[in-house]
């Protein structure tokens, strides 16, 4: 890469830490220490009378929360040493891997000892959650003190950022540490985002246009809309990772193209854990194929994330039919789809989740003109800053007609188990997406940096830009690894709703963080519409409140943590 002025690869020496992994390996202990003992400390809070009380949890909402960042910030070290020693083992652990490794450990445990930033206006301390200094005895240790010293360094994100430049165009900075399978599947999707998705996406954004149906077409025949689901019907019968690894990139072209398979991969999970052998039978193959598409209708105008309170009722009629009625609102992509995921109460005497059920809703797909032509059924867009592609409606029910053999599973009151069932994919796709969000950021400040000059020389001299660019990447593969293991224990059948959930809450954060820091690497220019970096700053905003909202995350987090 050629610099004017300042060169940055002008290092006499390397800012990599002798014994790195060593040094690493040794701090993981001390983190775990100040964990286990920060989950005493607030389990001591929120426990009465032997058990942990709800009230308590909120009444300590701070702690309760900080706990599920540090609980975060936790595995997000685990998981990177353990990718650092499977490089290393494979002979790939280069330079670039160990400066991303490096700077991970000496910030992380920086924030760990003085304070993880929960959103840019929220900082927990050790203090909040009822620690004093003495908790952070295990960070006295060489190791510790030497990553916290030495690791995190001016000369070691120059010496990374220029890494970077040099290998500019490269699918990502630094080895992901999945098979070639797995990145076989992202050249092919990176090359397609690159080719159809990219050159396009910030013309859809500001002219608010839905994602071309072309679009959507040539996915299905890449076989996005039937990833995961099982070959016998209809799919390709691939992992979580593999749907980890086409979300993160074609998010990266735009959220919206990203996304268009999260209603498919909702609707598919719920059929496959809670539907009939005819449901199964009849639904996967053309979910797969993208014959139909599906919108997930949850949310109410006063709801919220309390699900358990959802008024939208589903009375039985004499034909064993039901009719709908009520309102929903957030739902994405509701106008041109063919079937909802609809989550109603069927037992009008309940006043809990107990009473709620789960129907595959029949619907024709509209048009510009007539969004909503079924009967029953009406429909208002809601105009968004960004995650324009699809579109978000309000929805209306006046009987709306659902056929009794669309019930999901045939039985009634069991609508919000299986929705519950769907979480732990639907948020580590959701994590995916911020990862692919992220880079984007990355790619188009990378680029601004390069060319633009400023006082004789790129932007990217400048130490405190180049700083940017260096955390961005090294949290982005931190989120990435973290979404990756998430994904390797929902594969291998093992519950895996704490680590996606983590997974999902770094993500949103770190996906925010790089489209803020991009937007001020272009300085001005980042806030005129013509730059793409406005149109990645407002999609990133949404990944913190979609799927789980950072608050609700935290405190799902936090319930398992202390439980």
């Amino acid at each position: 890469m050629a610099h004017d002025g300042q060169d940055m690869t002008q290092m006499t020496t390397s800012a990599i830490l002798p014994d790195l992994l060593t040094l690493t390996r040794a701090a993981l202990p001390a983190v775990e220490t100040v964990f286990e003992r920060a989950r005493t400390s607030v389990r001591e809070m929120v426990t009465d009378d032997g058990r942990v009380s709800g009230a308590l949890i909120e009444a300590h909402q701070t702690a309760a929360h900080g706990l599920s960042w540090l609980a975060t910030y936790n595995q997000s070290l685990q998981q990177m040493q353990r990718w650092a020693e499977a490089l290393d083992a494979d002979g790939k652990f280069g330079e670039m891997e160990q400066l991303l490794h490096q700077i991970a450990f000496g910030e992380y445990l920086h924030q760990v000892a003085g304070g993880i930033p929960m959103n840019q206006g929220e900082v927990v301390r050790l203090q909040d959650m009822g620690l004093g200094w003495d908790a952070l005895s295990g960070f006295q240790c060489t190791e510790v003190q030497t990553l916290m010293a030495q690791a995190n360094t001016q000369a070691a994100r120059t010496q990374l950022v220029g890494l970077m430049g040099d290998q500019a165009g490269s699918t990502m900075f630094g080895a992901s540490g999945l098979d070639e399978e797995l990145e076989m599947i992202r050249d092919q999707f990176r090359r397609y985002a690159q080719e159809k998705v990219e050159p396009n996406a910030h013309d859809w954004h500001l002219k608010d246009e839905l994602i071309p149906i072309e679009i959507i077409e040539e996915l299905a025949e890449m076989g996005v809309f039937g990833l995961t689901i099982p070959e016998e019907f209809g799919g390709f019968g691939l992992s979580k990772a593999s749907m980890c690894v086409v979300s993160e990139e074609l998010s990266r072209g735009y959220i919206g193209v990203g996304s268009l398979g999260t209603r498919s991969e909702i609707a598919a999970e719920l059929i496959i854990a809670g539907g009939t052998g005819e449901q199964k039978a009849n639904w996967l193959p053309k979910l797969a194929s993208a014959e139909i598409l599906p919108t997930a209708v949850f949310t109410e105008p006063n709801t919220g994330s309390d699900l358990g309170s959802l008024r939208t009722r589903a009375v039985k009629d004499e034909n064993g039919d039901y009719k709908i009625t009520g309102n929903k609102t957030w739902i994405t992509h509701a106008a041109r789809t063919h079937v909802m995921t609809l989550l109603a109460r069927t037992n009008p005497d309940s006043a809990d989740h107990r009473g709620l059920s789960m129907f595959l809703a029949e619907k024709t797909p509209g048009t510009d003109e007539n969004p909503f032509p079924t009967p029953g059924m009406t429909g208002g867009e809601i105009e968004v800053l960004g995650y324009r592609g699809m579109k978000e409606y309000e929805l209306g029910f006046d009987g709306f007609h659902v056929k009794g053999e669309n019930l999901l599973g045939g039985e009634e009151g069991k609508g919000f188990k299986q929705l519950m069932e769907t979480f732990e994919s639907a948020r580590i796709q959701t994590a995916a997406r911020a990862i692919g969000v992220a880079q984007s950021a990355l790619d188009i400040a990378m680029q601004y940096a390069q060319d633009r000059k400023q006082f004789g020389k790129s932007l990217i001299n400048f130490p405190r830009v180049s700083g940017k660019l260096a955390m961005m990447a090294v949290e982005i593969m931190i989120a990435r690894q973290l979404t990756y293991f998430s994904a390797w224990e929902k594969d291998h059948g093992q519950r895996c709703d704490l680590e996606a959930g983590m997974a999902k809450l770094l993500g949103a954060r770190v996906a925010w963080a790089a489209a803020d820091n991009g937007l001020q690497i272009h300085g001005g220019n980042g806030f005129a519409l013509e730059y793409k970096i406005s149109r990645v700053l407002c999609d990133a905003r949404i990944l913190n409140i979609f799927e789980g909202a950072a608050e609700i995350q935290a405190q799902v987090i936090a319930r398992r943590l202390l439980s």
